[in-house]
């Protein structure tokens, strides 16, 4: 008898095991079929269309010869239609904008990801060159080793944009008013004064400037003909900007939580007499306020909308109210969001958008209210088989709630699954709810996918803002690692198949997490990761230096003894050799904010005390991915590093395109040198 009670024991993890293993196939058999990667990530079909200020053409970016290209066609034409504006073959257009006449297209273009933006213009209607098929583009600030920012396209002057360059000082950006048509460009401002900003009012006037004092704290100056005055300050731990003039073109919207206030509010703010009225802030009390839109017609607010669990919006506009009103109510389940519109605002591009549909796109005429549909970007993408995110609070170390979003594979049980946490960048931003792309890859791979607002994240108010100062690997940490935690204890994560992968702060956070938590994690992927704060701060940009202040003051002092044991002991460098679970490690060889060095002192960290790791490196991109071949390929590497380690499903097979391309960038660890003695603080 004890024989065969010995015997039923020993049998138990052996049930057990069967038990999971059934459980765990029983899970796989239900998830709808593999969706090819190339259906999330590849390029799309058709992004980003705009109307010309008269409306008679769209503009809209396609493919063209592999590369993402800007694109026109006529209102009532086909998309297929369309013909190609720009033929850049290296690095993929994304944004663009139409002049104020209709008359170019601008775009701004770095090379291979370092952040020398420059500007560009393309005709429409100029005819191609001899032997060319497109009509030329023009390098409006070609300028070497200097980025353009855009501050204002005249209303009254249609061919001129106001813009900042640092070909003086790199720190900083001097005003230039640019003619499009000629190229000429003519100093405005020079900037000795760290100003980071520009507003003009409704007659192209000069009216305003935000300086970065250097303790870190924001001011508004008025511009007057000869000087500059201090009207408004917010400190390092504040937030306040202006977002444009009233109707009456004397006081200006002012997005602002400076003072005894928490959550930012809009108000109206009076130059001259410094006098202000509050507008609106959150009616139900919970997050900062949203987007503003103003009318180019009436300059009067549209609607204000909040991102709380989900966007809420609030029309200020009857008409408009009218006009969109039963377009939300046909689409109550998704977001409904106006896009551009023509100069009269007659016809506006509308993109409906939700957890399971990346997009629709619309076009709607306000004097018939007639919707007529444009465009899917990926219609090959099957929907039916996306699965739905939700929104979700926990509780972290000291008791702080947390907003998070969590999405579990579809047709899963929803108990112990393997899950991957997706950290956001910044750190000082937020995730939303709406279509993510990479929760639904991950979830359609058999993956349960976190995304937790840890502290230090934006819009909930300044103080969840402030709770992350100071915090990096440890409370913001603590933020993710509860939010692991509460999975487990109710069942929905296995906690022996955890996985974390994340971007840029997200990278950090994937360092962090298994260096701090080693027995929490499965597997890692840092993607443009910081792995050693000290040498972060010591390389960030100096375009940045208007910032510099604030990452000290939010992330530690590496001036002061404390501020640089904090940061020596917050970073994951120098506690590499309490890494247990395997990792991925992705840098672009350009990447002007987290340097490849970051990547390296890592590899070679975790390659000298012999513990395997793997790394890839595209030469040609900086922070993050832009060139759908790399991100395909580092995709199709991530996929099955996460499969191999946490059991997930994956997609052998790529194109031969894919295929040779994620070779050339897998870096073998042991050719790894560092380009100069590590700056690590041991």
């Amino acid at each position: 008898m004890q024989k065969r009670i010995r015997l039923f024991l020993a049998l138990i993890p052996l049930l057990f095991y069967l038990e999971l293993a059934a459980q765990k196939t029983q899970q796989k058999s239900q998830l709808p079929a593999l969706i090819d990667r190339e259906l999330f990530f590849g390029d799309p079909e058709i992004i980003n269309a705009q109307l010309s200020p008269d409306g008679s053409y769209i503009a809209f970016i396609k493919p063209y010869k592999g590369t993402r290209n800007i694109w026109v066609k006529k209102r009532e034409e086909p998309f297929t239609a369309g013909k190609p504006m720009t033929a850049d073959t290296t690095r993929p257009i994304n944004a663009y904008a139409w002049s104020r006449d209709g008359k170019n297209l601008l775009y701004i273009q770095d090379k291979g990801g370092n952040e020398n933006f420059q500007l560009y213009a393309v005709q429409p209607s100029q005819a191609p060159a001899a032997g060319q098929a497109l009509p030329p583009t023009r390098a409006l600030t070609n300028v070497p080793n200097a980025r353009v920012m855009i501050h204002h396209m005249s209303r009254s002057e249609p061919n001129i944009v106001y813009i900042g360059l640092n070909d003086r000082d790199k720190a900083w950006h001097d005003l230039y008013r640019l003619d499009i048509t000629t190229g000429e460009k003519t100093l405005v401002r020079q900037n000795p004064d760290r100003i980071t900003g520009w507003t003009f009012d409704w007659n192209d006037k000069l009216r305003l400037a935000t300086r970065s004092a250097p303790d870190g704290s924001t001011e508004i100056l008025r511009v007057d003909d000869q000087s500059m005055k201090s009207i408004y300050s917010a400190t390092v731990f504040e937030t306040s900007f202006p977002i444009g003039f009233h109707k009456d073109n004397k006081r200006f919207y002012l997005r602002t939580d400076a003072g005894n206030r928490n959550l930012q509010q809009l108000v109206l703010f009076d130059p001259m007499t410094m006098k202000e009225e509050l507008v609106e802030t959150d009616p139900k009390n919970q997050v900062d306020v949203g987007q503003v839109r103003i009318s180019e017609v009436t300059h009067e607010p549209i609607f204000i909308s909040y991102q709380d669990d989900k966007m809420r919006r609030y029309w200020k506009d009857q008409s408009y109210e009218k006009n969109f009103s039963p377009i939300e109510k046909k689409y109550a389940d998704r977001m409904v969001f106006p896009g551009s519109a023509t100069l009269d605002e007659q016809y506006w591009m509308v993109h409906i958008v939700s957890d399971v549909n990346p997009e629709e796109v619309y076009l709607l005429d306000r004097k018939t209210q007639q919707l007529t549909f444009q465009y899917r970007p990926r219609p090959k993408l099957p929907v039916k088989d996306l699965a739905p995110m939700q929104a979700i609070r926990y509780k972290s170390s000291d008791g702080l709630e947390i907003p998070a979003y969590l999405t579990l594979p579809k047709n899963s049980t929803g108990k112990n699954l393997p899950l991957i946490v997706v950290p956001h960048g910044g750190p000082w931003a937020r995730d939303m709810w709406g279509y993510n792309s990479y929760h639904q890859f991950l979830a359609n791979r058999g993956y349960a996918v976190l995304s937790p607002n840890f502290r230090g994240s934006t819009g909930f108010g300044k103080k969840f803002l402030n709770e992350g100062n100071n915090q990096w690997g440890q409370k913001m940490q603590d933020d993710i690692t509860w939010g692991v935690k509460h999975l487990i204890a109710q069942g929905v994560v296995d906690p022996k198949r955890v996985g974390i992968m994340g971007v840029s702060y997200g990278g950090y956070a994937t360092l962090a997490g298994l260096a701090f938590t080693p027995d929490l994690y499965a597997a890692g992927v840092s993607i443009v990761g910081p792995s050693n704060l000290i040498t972060l701060l010591n390389t960030i940009p100096p375009y940045w230096e208007s910032i510099r202040k604030m990452f000290a003051h939010r992330m530690g002092d590496a001036s002061t003894p404390q501020g640089k044991e904090q940061l020596m002991r917050q970073s994951p460098l120098n506690s590499a050799d309490k890494i247990k679970a395997p990792l991925l490690v992705v840098q672009g060889a350009n990447d002007p904010r987290v340097n490849k060095a970051e990547s390296d002192q890592i590899v070679v960290a975790l390659r000298t005390r012999g513990f395997p790791v793997e790394y890839l490196v595209a030469p040609d991109e900086g922070h993050g991915f832009a060139r759908p071949v790399n991100n395909m390929a580092m995709l199709a590497a991530a996929e099955k590093f996460l499969a191999k380690h946490l059991g997930g499903r994956y997609q052998e097979s790529m194109s031969p395109a894919v295929a040779t391309r994620l070779k050339e960038i897998t870096v073998d660890v042991k050719t790894v040198a560092l380009s100069s003695p590590s700056t690590a603080e041991k």
